[in-house]
């Protein structure tokens, strides 16, 4: 049976290749502390909004219909939200498919996607 070793690999740049001579590395050294202004600042999402939904109190099947079944009483609700419009626009950018948001349902979300992509382009 032949005999090979074992190839030795390394996290660390420039560390030593021969497992004899491999020398302890400080974790505190080998890799100083990052910036923190070099980190980008986190992205704050304001869902405040959904405090004030109405959907909140009410039966959330009636917003996710199963395939065919009504969305009326769903939309209904969304008629009167105060925050329809911050809840559509959440639906949109978060490419949500499923479910009633904003009043409207996947096709007519699509619908708004594809006629803000034709206004853009145009």
């Amino acid at each position: 049976m032949p005999s090979f070793s074992r190839p030795l690999l390394t996290l660390v740049p420039g560390s030593a290749t021969d497992a004899e001579h491999r020398a302890p590395v400080d974790a505190f050294t080998a890799f100083p502390p990052l910036d923190a202004a070099a980190w980008p600042a986190p992205v704050e999402s304001d869902d405040s909004w959904r405090l004030d939904a109405l959907c909140a109190e009410t039966d959330p099947e009636a917003f996710f219909p199963e395939k065919g079944g009504s969305t009326r009483d769903a939309k209904r609700v969304c008629t009167g939200c105060p925050v329809r419009a911050e809840c559509l626009e959440f639906a949109l950018a978060n490419d949500e498919r499923f479910g009633i948001w904003g009043g409207l349902s996947e096709r007519e979300r699509r619908r708004v996607r594809l006629q803000r992509r034709d206004i853009i382009s145009a």
